[in-house]
């Protein structure tokens, strides 16, 4: 048993927000809520300024295992995600090999099962993510797949987008197509803009993104399939996908919360922590996706948390591989960007995006709850990363907020303090 003491209740829609309460856990249940609870036989959890919401969801994290263990293995993965509040993570197919059929699907699932942290894997779109044939989406989704996602790569078959949505409506399933056209990016690796072309990098324009939003919106308004747009880092991206959801609901984005503070000046240092895909955009693009957090327009913030060996990133900048790490980081950087109530939404909406149950804080329901202290400022360092890989792009940055742990699946996960 467990006797939260004195927490405050973020719960947006309930009457318990923004109360203070006792929450006895019991058996992996809330067993009782009030505003004095007495048990002696449990252990009992009490912080200054503590609070409590339901368990925060990042919908793309990327770990190394299977085939990259070097980068991450599932139980660190787990650690990491717990130090960042997260008791849910959607799995991208992002291994080797990645899930195409149910056996990968059904893998997943069995090596990760009685985590503290839930693990959901996604599914491979496309055979091998090449784009020519699609992979086994139903029978994966029987087997636990929550989405289907070719990872980075952008669908360049309008028509295999088209009969994938069409297919994948028929059982409800969401479909990921990654915003960006190979052919307008090229070979670019930044933001075209004042700041990289001044550093002669091989830039990549934001009309990359546009009009392969503009071509995924027009077939999921044909198709009237469900599409996610993962990690949208344009204004004119977000405006399109606002446009349209002014008369549709089938389609929704996430943003990745480096997209949302990170710009491309930090390249002018070289350093390979930010090299990142989609590439940090400039200043001022910057500041304006901001102003989209409390539009109802970004539907998740994600940490897209990719994990990178020091082979990988300690390299020349146009040889080494995009991706930071970001599940220990991302609360404490969006919590200085909107409201703590906005933060959390944006932290568990993923739930509803991806056909899972949100957890309640409710008497008799699952306990699945993120504790956090949002206040605390400090800046971030090495000592705070669990990744077994550091490559992370908001090292020597400032945050605002820490987490405490985590309580899902009958297990509990404290940070140390």
């Amino acid at each position: 048993m467990i006797l939260l003491k004195n927490v405050i209740i973020v719960n947006a829609g309930s009457d318990l927000n923004g109360k203070k309460r006792d929450l006895l856990i019991k058996n992996g249940k809330i067993e009782k809520i009030g505003a004095s609870i007495k048990e002696e036989n449990a252990k009992l959890v009490e912080a200054a300024n503590l609070h409590v919401s339901i368990g925060w969801i990042d919908t793309s994290v990327s770990l190394g295992e299977p085939g990259f263990e070097e980068r991450q293995t599932l139980e660190n993965g787990v650690k990491a995600a717990a130090a960042g509040g997260f008791t849910t993570i959607m799995l991208n197919p992002n291994n080797q090999p990645n899930p195409q059929d149910q056996s990968g699907i059904k893998y997943l699932k069995n090596v990760t099962a009685h985590q503290a942290v839930s693990i959901l894997p996604v599914g491979s779109f496309t055979l091998n993510q090449k784009g020519k044939h699609l992979a086994e989406l139903y029978d994966m989704q029987e087997a636990g797949a929550v989405s289907f996602y070719d990872y980075k790569h952008e669908v360049t078959n309008a028509n295999l987008l088209k009969v994938g949505l069409q297919y994948a409506s028929s059982f409800n399933a969401v479909v990921q197509s990654f915003p960006q056209n190979k052919d307008i990016a090229g070979k670019g690796m930044v933001n075209e803009d004042t700041v990289t072309t001044n550093l002669g990098l091989k830039s990549m324009p934001s009309l990359a993104e546009e009009l392969q939003i503009a071509r995924d919106l027009r077939i999921a308004t044909y198709t009237n399939g469900r599409l996610h747009i993962p990690t949208v880092s344009t204004v004119e991206g977000l405006k399109l996908i606002r446009e349209y959801k002014k008369t549709a609901q089938n389609v929704t984005c996430s943003v990745s919360i480096h997209h949302l503070t990170l710009s491309s000046n930090e390249l002018e240092t070289f350093d390979a922590n930010f090299k990142i895909q989609p590439p940090l955009r400039d200043e001022k693009e910057v500041k304006q996706l901001q102003k989209f957090l409390n539009s109802g327009v970004i539907d998740v913030v994600t940490s897209d948390h990719t994990p990178l060996t020091i082979e990988h990133k300690d390299l020349e900048f146009d040889r080494a591989t995009a991706g930071t790490i970001g599940l220990e980081s991302a609360f404490g950087i969006l919590n200085q960007l909107t409201d703590l109530e906005t933060t959390i939404g944006l932290l568990t909406k993923g739930y509803h995006v991806f056909n899972q149950a949100t957890p309640q804080i409710k008497e008799g329901q699952i306990a699945n709850l993120t504790l956090f202290e949002p206040e605390t400022s400090y800046t971030f360092e090495k000592s705070h990363i669990v990744s077994t890989s550091k490559n992370s792009a908001f090292l020597g940055k400032a945050m605002k907020g820490t987490v405490f742990g985590i309580i899902n699946n009958k297990k509990a996960l404290w940070n140390e303090r």
